[in-house]
């Protein structure tokens, strides 16, 4: 398995090293000439989503559209967030990601937030309206934002998730979404 030292690699390093590596597997997948590289999206939840906004946010010609599945947005927001009850992750997550007060200035850096005027592809967001790890409000600000650049946005809401899916209606609903939203930005059109 994975050691502390892999577990670790990327410590107060989110949206850097681990960015470059999505994008140069973007690169790998294009090599090998079987993937049409104007069709490649991002897609991912939780950490993942965070992945998707950031490759929007920061490499904006990188991928043709996003998908985000319960993503961080905003790490200042989501690292002044947490729960009291959840002190022991609480300690773990400033460790490795930044204390919201000391390291501010780099935690802004990082986040698709404060970038999102970059963002010039189409982005799909889903969100969970109770999720209690990426605020709802993370979201409304992120689709918000891409809207005023006047960029295809689509923002799907569960009212009764949390940070994931738990309920099957609402991961179904959610694919079908995202499906539709693939085969509208992605899909190959049809010669006539």
């Amino acid at each position: 398995g994975y050691g502390k030292s892999f577990y670790a690699a990327d410590d107060r390093r989110h949206g850097e090293a681990d960015l470059d590596d999505v994008v140069e597997s973007k690169k790998m997948l294009i090599g090998t000439g079987k993937i049409d590289a104007s069709r490649i999206g991002i897609i991912g939840g939780s950490y993942g989503g965070y992945m998707t906004l950031a490759a929007l946010s920061f490499r904006p010609d990188a991928f043709a559209v996003g998908v985000d599945i319960f993503g961080v947005a905003n790490w200042l927001r989501t690292l002044e967030s947490i729960p009291a009850w959840w002190e022991a992750q609480r300690a773990a997550l400033y460790a490795e990601l930044g204390d919201p007060v000391a390291d501010k200035e780099r935690l802004m850096r990082i986040s698709p937030l404060f970038h999102a005027s970059n963002i010039n592809k189409p982005l799909m967001v889903l969100q969970g309206a109770n999720d209690p790890r990426v605020l709802k409000v993370e979201s409304d600000e992120i689709v918000a934002a891409v809207k005023a650049n006047k960029v295809p946005v689509e923002y799907v809401v569960f009212p009764d998730e949390g940070h994931g899916f738990r309920k099957r209606e609402n991961e179904k609903t959610g694919y079908e979404a995202i499906l539709k939203f693939l085969d509208t930005h992605l899909k190959a059109k049809a010669s006539p």
